[in-house]
């Protein structure tokens, strides 16, 4: 018959043929998966998100990024002059007026500024030295102090992972006093801390006064400047590290925050309105210093002393 050509057999069934054992799949299910991993390999474990921070920090290691410089300050007036020379607060320029009464101040100023080397001596008439304090009572002795060179937050957990160490920094939230910086910078470095984070705008920076307060603490603490406090506080967050934050109505006391011997950011109020509301939230927990004596709250620089102290206590335990 025209047209029979043969055709291929087709397989109408759409089942597979037996298949010959499970190839392992049932041994290798009887079998067990082996001793738990580390808590630093456990997805979601504290340890997993501190060790991927540490990761990620050595992948970037590029020079630091750096939190911006500051504006120049001028120091007024013979005792001022002397008592930053004294404390060492960085100087650039001494300016001295011309046919100046030379008395004891005067000579001790010139002479500290000459002994530390690498302030400039500037002679300049009164109108000049009145022109530049904007007719400030200078006393004919103005000290020129540069712009401090502030960190980057990131900067500061970065070089406590470098040292192989966990991470305890300072943020003050709204503290303007300078003198509460420079003794939270003295209490960072008293114990161990990693530097100090300060808002950009709003808040305390380095000043002469600042840097007084902090006894020379200052040149070997950094202090770290973030254009949003709370997105820095985030950012820590999730390299793993634990936010406390300090308030009279926190949820716990200081002594009983297990935390404090890990990786932490201790957050601290200004004395009159204590955290900002968006600040408050992005801490992981607040926490309260007791106070038996009844006051109803403490300096910035005090509690931020006495929270490193409980932080560092812990870690040497």
């Amino acid at each position: 018959m025209a047209g029979n050509s043969q055709r291929p057999n087709r397989r109408t069934s759409n089942k597979k043929g037996a298949q010959i054992g499970s190839g392992g799949k049932r041994r290798r299910g009887l079998e067990g998966k082996g001793p738990t991993p580390p808590a630093e390999m456990r997805k979601g474990h504290v340890k997993n998100r501190v060790a991927g921070a540490k990761a990620r920090q050595s992948a970037r290691r590029s020079p630091a990024r750096r939190g911006g410089k500051g504006t120049s300050e001028l120091v007024v007036g013979r005792n001022p002059v002397v008592e930053a020379l004294r404390e060492g607060v960085p100087a650039s320029t001494l300016y001295v007026q011309q046919f100046i009464d030379n008395d004891e101040r005067v000579r001790e100023a010139l002479k500290l500024a000459a002994d530390r080397g690498g302030i400039h001596l500037m002679e300049a008439p009164r109108p000049e030295l009145d022109r530049m304090t904007n007719g400030l009572n200078h006393q004919g002795l103005v000290l020129q102090i540069p712009p401090y060179e502030y960190a980057h937050p990131e900067d500061l957990s970065a070089a406590a992972y470098d040292d192989g160490e966990d991470p305890l920094i300072v943020a003050l939230d709204g503290v303007t006093d300078p003198r509460n910086l420079g003794a939270a910078v003295r209490s960072v470095a008293a114990f161990g801390g990693h530097g100090v984070v300060v808002p950009e705008r709003r808040a305390a920076g380095m000043t002469a006064g600042a840097w007084k307060t902090s006894a020379g603490t200052a040149a070997r603490t950094p202090v770290a400047r973030a254009t949003n406090l709370t997105r820095a506080l985030e950012a820590y967050r999730k390299e793993g590290l634990f936010v406390v934050g300090l308030a009279a109505d926190g949820e716990a006391e200081i002594q009983d925050v297990a935390a404090l011997d890990g990786p932490l950011v201790i957050v601290v109020g200004s004395e009159g309105k204590g955290l900002s509301r968006l600040v408050g939230e992005t801490c992981d927990m607040r926490v309260r210093i007791p106070m038996p004596g009844g006051a109803e709250s403490l300096n910035a620089g005090v509690a931020a002393g006495i929270a490193l102290y409980e932080a560092a206590r812990r870690r040497r335990v």
